[in-house]
């Protein structure tokens, strides 16, 4: 027995040894992986707020509020209330960091006035010369007739770059849509947004954050088109013109997977839009609106984890899940501010966005893009302006919310009298690709070109399917 005992003593004693050895190299090898991941600048915009300025997470937690999803890995998000303008909690908010796809919101609310839906064009092959190598596309052809109509679903349902270079020549070129999109952006007050290419596919120096990418989202949802728009599941597109026969025409559909749903993810109920992306750059990208209980909630998430498979819906929808669970419970950490040109006579009571190239962005695209600082408005005490128009949600079944938002004027700017896209189903953007990052570092991943009739998003088949 005392032979067996030394022997035992030995082993344990060799094991424990070991594991002292090992154990500072395993820790050293994390924090060499941790090291290599990109963090936030240590100064960060804090307009609307304080605390919005502040890197890491911000919540302020009252009684029997629920405590924050665990296990969130996007760098950047943010869950603010849509009517109020709340901002109910945030992570690193400002951090300017590639927005992929979710661009083309701020594309589609500064191009979508300027067209009749009505109006025709016929695509010419320079239109087309420019949409970047490994684009999503919806499959346009030159020489063929669309609609502005028709060129808007290509763009929210299947985030086609091939639909926003055709769209922005019809608006008067690409430099003029991009210094259009820069401006407006400016007067939303979306002052971490510089904008290089009107579709999102990386570019050097172009970015945008959590923060501003609610509010382009919360301005795109006052105009009656971009909610349908952003709230059709699917459609048909106007196919190849071959001599003799009838054109045809294919069916897309959103890729949204909060709406459409996939393996592994459920449709969420009450969503209603908006837009997500990926790009090698970025990651994938996501802004979400929906609606429970008359609540309606804006949740932007950015660039979470690759690991997972859809991580961006998931940590969207917990945080949504959230946001109601909390909403009245929690005292909000900052507040989604008014356009400049609305005077509301309150100060933000946080410092204005400094010049896009005086802020780093741990690793990321630095901006070039200098925008002057400004005091705007908190947006508390401001009276709530109701918004004629419904919004139609597909989730579940089929909602109409009675849209009302806090800020009176934001979707005064006239707006074609379109005849909006059927929404009968739940609204996806384009498939935010949970899959290998596309081979070309500038490749975006909105969604897949489409073939006639269109192939199941490439998402679908667990592949990256959405390239901005």
């Amino acid at each position: 027995m005392p032979v067996l005992k030394k022997i035992a003593l030995t082993i344990t004693s060799a094991a424990l040894l070991s594991g002292f050895i090992l154990s500072p190299a395993v820790a050293a090898d994390k924090d060499k992986s941790d090291d290599k991941q990109p963090k936030p600048p240590s100064t960060m915009s804090s307009l609307g707020g304080e605390q919005l300025g502040k890197a890491g997470t911000q919540v302020n937690l009252g009684a029997g509020a629920p405590v924050l999803p665990k296990k969130l890995s996007g760098r950047s998000w943010i869950v603010a209330d849509a009517e109020s303008g709340d901002v109910l909690a945030a992570h690193n908010a400002h951090w300017r960091l590639p927005p992929a796809s979710t661009l083309k919101m701020l594309f589609a609310d500064t191009v979508l006035p300027a067209l009749q839906p009505t109006q025709t064009h016929t695509v010419s092959e320079s239109e087309l010369a420019g949409v970047g190598e490994g684009s999503s596309l919806v499959g346009i052809k030159e020489d063929h007739t669309y609609t502005v109509h028709d060129l808007w679903l290509g763009v929210f349902l299947r985030s086609g770059n091939d639909a926003v270079h055709v769209l922005s020549e019809m608006y008067g070129g690409l430099p003029q849509t991009v210094a259009a999109m820069q401006k407006h952006a400016e007067e939303l007050q979306a002052l971490d947004t510089v904008v290089v290419s009107p579709d999102g596919y990386d570019a050097p120096r172009q970015v945008s954050s959590a923060y501003d990418l609610t509010l382009i989202a919360r301005s795109g949802m006052q105009k009656k088109d971009f909610r349908e728009y952003a709230a059709t599941a699917s459609a048909d597109f106007p196919g190849e013109k071959k001599k003799g026969k009838k054109r045809e025409s294919f069916e897309i559909q959103n890729t949204n997977r909060l709406i459409t749903g996939d393996i592994g993810v459920d449709p969420y109920q009450g969503i209603a839009g908006v837009k997500n992306g990926y790009t090698t750059h970025a990651g994938n990208t996501f802004t979400g609106v929906a609606e429970r209980n008359g609540k309606v909630l804006l949740v932007t998430v950015m660039n979470p984890s690759a690991e997972e498979s859809h991580a961006v819906y998931k940590e969207a929808a917990h945080l949504l899940d959230w946001g109601f669970s909390a909403s009245g419970k929690v005292t909000p950490v900052g507040q989604l501010v008014p356009p400049k040109s609305l005077d509301t006579g309150i100060s933000t009571g946080g410092k204005g966005a400094a010049p896009a190239a005086d802020q780093g962005t741990g690793g990321q695209a630095k901006a070039a893009h200098a925008s002057a600082a400004s005091k705007g408005s908190s947006g508390v005490g401001v009276a709530l302006a109701i918004i004629g128009g419904l919004l139609v949600v597909v989730a579940a079944g089929v909602f109409l919310v009675n849209r009302r938002w806090p800020v009176p004027g934001l979707g005064s700017r006239p707006a074609p009298e379109a005849d909006g896209p059927e929404a009968d189903g739940p609204e996806a953007d384009a498939p935010e690709a949970d899959a290998p990052e596309a081979k070309d570092s500038g490749a975006t991943a909105d969604a897949v070109p489409a073939a006639e009739p269109a192939a199941p998003a490439a998402e679908d088949a667990g592949k990256p399917a959405d390239k901005s």
